[in-house]
């Protein structure tokens, strides 16, 4: 199975409605049965000139075959990226393995799947952490195994640029834990000088924990404080995981008010490894779409003023495609 991040833009055949069981009508609460295939073959979405970022959270499991299965398919897109000259980076959204985050499940787990030195992941990723990351040692093995690409200072947050969009990863473990205040608030001052110098039209994103979720966990009015930021700076999109199905949100003000003019995006893409989980129903307020029980990646085209994105899974299918333009 490939997707050749090469092709130009494709339109998908359209879901019957019989089909529609958590993409348009709210559904799905904890169902153990997995939301109905969709019937796209997973074909690229593209935008020209396009930079383009993949990946997911809650990755890596010993004696599951998710993770390798997102792996492939995160190889496969940037194999085709190289080869077509294509900017991309790989991304992980906390939660890299399981259960603990330590030294030997990162050995033993996460690289013989993402990490495998023969695949191109390990190359062009960009990390988040997230909670199960920090059952060890403060994430000290999450640090040592991304080294450098895990950002300065051990501190788990940092930002770059990636063609015509401005890229920040955050550490949401700061702003959950009562006994990281002090290192939240740096973040805080950080994001903000960080978004205040930022000279792109269009920003991403990325940190574990979701303020908004239909999930198992539900929301982490813990992150917003980052939103608020993130709001006031004109961020057009964020990524997150820790809850473990796809779901995307209307663009939204921090206090969850739909706001199609300066609210933010946000997709929930936990599907990289971990067990499985359903959504609640109904689902909460700007819920756009969901799909549970499929594991999969978060591929998005970033390119000049505006994006698309669109869930690709395991079994060669295409969820929720769509896009949206910058602020």
């Amino acid at each position: 199975m490939r997707y050749y991040a090469s092709r130009q833009p494709t339109t998908t055949r359209p879901l019957r409605a019989g089909l529609l069981v958590c993409l348009a009508m709210a559904a799905c609460k904890g169902e153990k049965k997995p939301t109905p295939p969709a019937e796209s073959p997973a074909i690229e979405i593209a935008l020209a000139g396009a930079a383009v970022m993949i990946g997911a959270g809650d990755i890596a499991m010993c004696g599951k075959t998710g993770d390798e299965q997102t792996a492939a398919i995160i190889d496969s897109v940037l194999k085709a990226d190289s080869a077509a000259n294509v900017k991309d980076v790989a991304i992980t959204i906390g939660d890299n393995v399981y259960s603990v985050g330590s030294a030997r499940e990162f050995v033993s787990c996460f690289t013989p799947s993402w990490g495998d030195s023969h695949k191109r992941i390990m190359k062009s990723v960009r990390p988040s952490p997230g909670n199960h990351d920090y059952d060890s040692r403060g994430a000290e093995p999450y640090f040592q195994y991304f080294g450098s690409r895990a950002g300065p200072g051990r501190r788990g947050y940092y930002s770059y640029d990636i063609g015509d969009w401005h890229v920040v990863s955050l550490n949401s473990e700061l702003p959950a834990n009562s006994g990281r205040l002090v290192a939240a608030k740096a973040q805080d001052d950080w994001l903000q000088k960080d978004l205040a110098q930022n000279r792109k039209q269009c920003t991403v994103a990325y940190f574990h924990r979701p303020l908004f979720s239909s999930g198992d966990h539900g929301n982490s009015p813990s992150m917003r404080k980052l939103w608020d930021i993130m709001y006031a700076n004109g961020v057009d999109l964020v990524l997150n995981g820790h809850d473990h199905h796809y779901e995307r949100f209307l663009p939204q003000t921090p206090a969850g008010v739909a706001d199609s003019a300066r609210g933010i995006a946000q997709i929930i893409v936990g599907t990289g490894g971990g067990t499985l989980r359903g959504v609640s129903s109904p689902r909460i307020s700007n819920s756009a779409s969901a799909v549970h029980g499929y594991y999969g990646v978060l591929k998005l085209s970033l390119g000049a003023g505006e994006y698309r994105h669109a869930f690709l899974d395991t079994r060669g299918r295409i969820w929720d495609e769509g896009g949206g333009k910058c602020h």
